[in-house]
């Protein structure tokens, strides 16, 4: 079964205030999105993708990860699960796994067990029973996605729960929206 793993990169961080652009801030030594796409390094898959727009950060990606441009990634993260799903379409992907890039919280053992729980066609992790990232989406479910707005895949698990798998994932999961997030996760 061919995987992709997708880590949702594009905007601006309109609520992030700080004298850099969000996913360039250092976070423990480094940038916070360096810390996401490491996590995924060592994940079983067939290809890497992330998907930017609005800032600029094909610097801090290495050549082991797809680079995808939105150019509609002011509309919302559907805008960029299209562009994911369009480009998974056709390269043949049965299943892509999807988190964010100003999570970096999420860690490998995380990623990789939310790629290889293939039990139903929705797989996400879960933090102390929270839903968060990584969401793992089979092909089945992939035109189910809303086509607007920054649900993601929240709308469709919550209408169909028969077909989403919890994995239950040690630590916690946090967003870096602000400058308050990043004081106080560092």
């Amino acid at each position: 079964m061919s995987e992709a793993i997708v880590v949702l990169a594009a905007g601006v961080g309109s609520r992030f205030r700080g004298h850099e652009r969000k996913l360039r801030a250092d976070f423990r030594g480094r940038p916070i999105l360096e810390w996401v796409l490491a996590a995924t390094i060592d994940v079983p898959c067939d290809e890497r993708i992330i998907v930017v727009g609005g800032t600029y950060v094909s610097d801090l990606v290495t050549d082991a990860f797809t680079v995808l441009e939105n150019v509609d990634f002011e509309t919302g993260m559907a805008s960029s699960l299209k562009v994911a799903r369009s480009h998974c379409e056709a390269q043949g992907h049965e299943a892509m796994t999807v988190g964010l890039a100003d999570q970096p919280s999420v860690t490998t053992e995380c990623w990789t067990n939310v790629v290889l729980s293939r039990g139903k066609p929705i797989a996400v992790a879960t933090y102390n029973g929270q839903r968060r990232n990584p969401v793992r989406l089979a092909r089945s479910v992939w035109f189910d996605l809303p086509n607007e707005g920054d649900l993601g895949a929240r709308s469709l698990m919550a209408a169909h729960p028969e077909i989403v798998e919890e994995v239950a994932c040690e630590g916690e999961c946090f967003d870096i929206d602000t400058v308050e997030d990043l004081l106080k996760w560092s």
